[in-house]
């Protein structure tokens, strides 16, 4: 049942206007007792849920008694960002999702059901997985928050990804990365009917039927002068409000050029971007739009790992960005990482397999980790002052009659050329 739909790509709803729209959401939903909130994490910052998981504490009160930030593999979130993203909601409110340990199994999506929908490529079975509190905390209301975006591993973000995937298990999350990973990212991105995204809503259908989920989904996009603007709101309980949602994201997150970029500069904002696990938004958002023997330059001050989990930072240092062929066969030849595909889902997505060159430009790690991982390096500060993220705008710019598309924040969009990008 679809609770509320508002959107366009000139819609802006400010914090008075969402406050309102959450409350008379929470309103039809009528009284609960206990709530749990599954909002994103601190790389999405820009969604506002963190804004509408305060207006749900103060709405319930007391009977919001738990929030899981959907943490998926990424890093727990620290205090500071907690109060950047939360605000005033009480930090004993939180938990910490462990992708290895606190696992409930809801079913198995059989193997011949990702067989048929993979066209073959892959044939494992596959677990519902999800956080165990959603089950044994006997909730009569989890409402799953989040922004609505082109994404590499399903195709457009949120929905029960922020459930399946974002709450999930550590052979869940690998194989769903993997299964998008060798589908190919870029007949993923930017669409709503996935292999992935099949396999989530076999998996919601089939066993997810007795938890109480709603959905509250955002879509997040820039006005004229380059500020970000909220174009959409939707809450249901069922697939509706996915998309909607999605078909507005396409159309304010989604930007088809008339031919490829020979160079892109992209900037990661330092709150945001530590790692190439999310940094590399950079690459998978802007493939389809990069020409071929073209160049990407990625700007990344606070850039200190690879990966937010140890042992997935160890796989990267240890293989690298290395391409298809070469991950499969690493997957095939390597026990440990056939153990972790979503590692081996990673380096596929974060090769431009050959046909344009990464340039990474860090701020915390080294020349020699930057090339072992198969990028190219090129210093901060020498970059920092060629492209200046305070001077550029976002789209086409020209600095000493060199011509370059320059992107403020990768995880907002998605580009690519009329010729790389068929419906």
């Amino acid at each position: 049942m679809l609770f509320y739909s508002k959107g366009s790509e000139k819609t802006a709803i400010d914090s008075i206007e969402l406050k309102e729209i959450v409350f008379s959401v929470l309103s039809k939903l009528g009284k609960r007792n206990k709530v749990l909130v599954i909002p994103p994490d601190y790389s999405r910052y820009h969604s506002r849920a963190g804004e509408i998981t305060r207006f749900v504490w103060q709405y319930y009160g007391k009977s919001l008694t738990d929030i899981l930030p959907a943490l998926g593999t990424h890093a727990p979130m620290s205090e500071k960002e907690l109060t950047d993203m939360y605000g005033d909601v009480p930090k004993k409110l939180f938990r910490v999702h462990d992708w290895r340990k606190d696992l409930i199994t809801l079913g198995e999506v059989p193997g011949s059901y990702i067989e048929n929908i993979s066209e073959g490529k892959v044939k494992y079975s596959w677990p519902a997985q999800v956080n165990k509190i959603l089950v044994e905390g006997k909730y009569d209301l989890i409402l799953s928050i989040g922004q609505v975006v082109p994404h590499e591993v399903v195709g457009m973000a949120n929905y029960n990804k922020n459930v399946f995937v974002g709450t999930g298990g550590q052979e869940g999350i690998n194989k769903s990365h993997f299964l998008g990973a060798v589908y190919g990212m870029e007949r993923m991105m930017g669409r709503i009917d996935t292999p992935v995204r099949k396999m989530l809503n076999y998996a919601g259908e089939h066993f997810a039927k007795d938890l109480p989920l709603v959905y509250i989904q955002t879509v997040i996009g820039r006005n004229e002068t380059g500020c970000l603007d909220q174009r959409g709101m939707y809450a249901g309980d069922d697939a509706e409000c996915f998309k909607l949602a999605a078909e507005l994201s396409q159309k304010v997150n989604f930007q088809v050029l008339e031919k490829p970029l020979k160079k892109v500069v992209c900037y990661l904002d330092p709150k945001e971007y530590k790692s190439t696990w999310l940094g590399n938004k950079s690459i998978y958002r802007t493939r389809m739009a990069i020409a071929d023997k073209g160049e990407l330059i990625v700007l990344a001050p606070a850039l200190n790992e690879f990966g937010e989990d140890k042992e997935i930072d160890r796989l990267i240092r240890k293989f690298g960005y290395i391409g298809t062929p070469g991950v499969l066969n690493a997957v095939k030849e390597n026990e440990e990482l056939r153990n972790n595909l979503s590692a081996a889902a990673h380096l596929i997505h974060g090769s431009s397999e050959g046909r344009f060159t990464v340039t990474y430009c860090p701020g915390n790690l080294s020349e020699e980790e930057i090339l072992k991982a198969n990028f190219n390096f090129a210093p901060l500060d020498k970059m920092l002052k060629i492209y200046n993220p305070e001077k550029l705008k976002d789209g086409y710019n020209t600095v000493e009659g060199e011509e370059f598309f320059y992107i403020s924040n990768p995880a907002l969009g998605l580009w690519a050329s009329k010729e790389r990008f068929k419906n």
